[in-house]
């Protein structure tokens, strides 16, 4: 007997809400279920409610506003701050002391900024030194330290950032309130700076200390420090022919110098007197060069600027920006005037390009705290 196969489908959902029904009340159907999906329409806003809402709004953008402020002033502090530290020489290119110290490659960077880098790879430096002579300590007051260390902190960036870097900074004397100063500052960030020197002993190291290599033996074979064969480097004083050299390459910059500065020399050292004493010791750096038998020589200020009218002084760092400037340029002129600021002139007095390059007949002088002083300019 052949069984029969009764196929079935199942009802559509109208079908079934309708219990089967078609036709008419099928549309029905449907036009109920559009309806029951239509949100019901909000009913309007009390006064009440109007208000509070606007209210929150306004709240919402004076918060957006205070914090678009703070933002902006955290911004400029971090900016103000950066600048502190690149002005004393914590750090460079907007990088923290501990981002600036972070592996070999930063410290290869650095060291190429001063041209202490692999050969080839060195910045173009000019060939010369600077000696910042501290030994004036016991002739300033509190107020004369603090300002002398941040003169200090100036002088390092001015050399950091030059177009064309003093190859040698060095910092001689180094002791007593002005040492305690430099290592209350910054964690002591002075011993972080890149390419300089500190001294405890005078200036007068630049000729008389020397690390000269000695074979002591010519045996062949190992060698250890213990041993012979094994070239140790001891420190030799040097011949009197050698000091007499050396000595004379050496030029301790002073306003009460006869002898007034043509040009800087590659393979020289020029001194500037640390000290901030606005002139109250007269011949002062002057005397020091005479008794260590080391050449003098004053700034031509008066030369170049004949329309100078006031007697100024200058700070460490200002008479090493000029001396930075005059390497750059070789124009003692354009030297002088990008570095004094402008307000120092009686009137507003704009350069004289017919005086470029000749006497003033004056005895102007650069000198600053430390023997470098803008001097009154006198037409002679």
């Amino acid at each position: 007997m052949d069984s029969q196969v009764t196929s079935f489908s199942p009802p559509s959902v109208a079908e079934e809400n309708t219990g089967g029904q078609t036709g008419d009340n099928q549309g029905d159907v449907v036009h109920l279920i559009d309806s029951a999906d239509k949100e019901p329409e909000q009913e309007p806003l009390s006064k009440k409610a109007r208000k509070k809402a606007a209210k929150a709004a306004y709240l919402a953008s004076v918060k957006l506003e205070r914090r678009a402020r703070e933002k902006e002033a955290k911004k400029r502090k971090k900016q103000a701050e950066r600048e502190r530290k690149m002005a004393q020489g914590e750090v460079g290119d907007g990088k923290s002391s501990a981002e600036a110290s972070s592996g070999p490659g930063e410290r290869r960077r650095k060291r190429r900024k001063l041209g202490q880098g692999d050969e080839g790879e060195g910045v173009n430096v000019f060939a010369a030194k600077v000696v910042v002579d501290l030994g004036f300590d016991e002739l300033m007051s509190e107020k004369e330290i603090t300002s002398l260390t941040s003169q200090l902190a100036y002088t390092y960036s001015a050399n950091r950032h030059a177009a064309r870097p003093f190859s040698g900074l060095i910092f001689s004397s180094l002791g007593g309130r002005t040492r305690t100063r430099l290592d209350a500052m910054n964690d002591a960030g002075y011993r972080r700076w890149i390419g300089t020197e500190w001294w405890e002993e005078g200036y007068e190291r630049l000729w008389t200390d020397g690390d000269i290599v000695k074979e002591q033996n010519s045996v062949e074979g190992d060698g250890s420090l213990e041993t012979p064969g094994l070239p140790e480097h001891l420190p030799e004083k040097k011949t009197e022919k050698e000091v007499d050299d050396a000595r004379e390459s050496v030029v301790y910059l002073t306003a009460d110098s006869v002898d007034e500065l043509e040009e800087l020399k590659e393979g020289e050292t020029y001194i500037i007197g640390g000290i901030c004493d606005h002139n109250r010791y007269k011949n002062l750096c002057l005397n020091k060069a005479s008794e260590s038998k080391i050449r003098h020589a004053r700034l031509p200020i008066g030369r170049y600027i004949a329309s100078l009218t006031t007697r100024k002084v200058l700070t460490v760092n200002q008479v090493f920006e000029i001396l930075v400037k005059w390497v750059e340029g070789r124009d003692w002129e354009e030297a002088f005037w990008s570095v004094i600021p402008r307000r120092k002139f009686q009137n507003g007095a704009e350069r004289d390009e017919e005086n470029k390059g000749v006497d003033g007949g004056g005895d102007a002088e650069g000198k600053g705290d430390g023997g470098h002083e803008v001097e009154e300019a006198l037409d002679g």
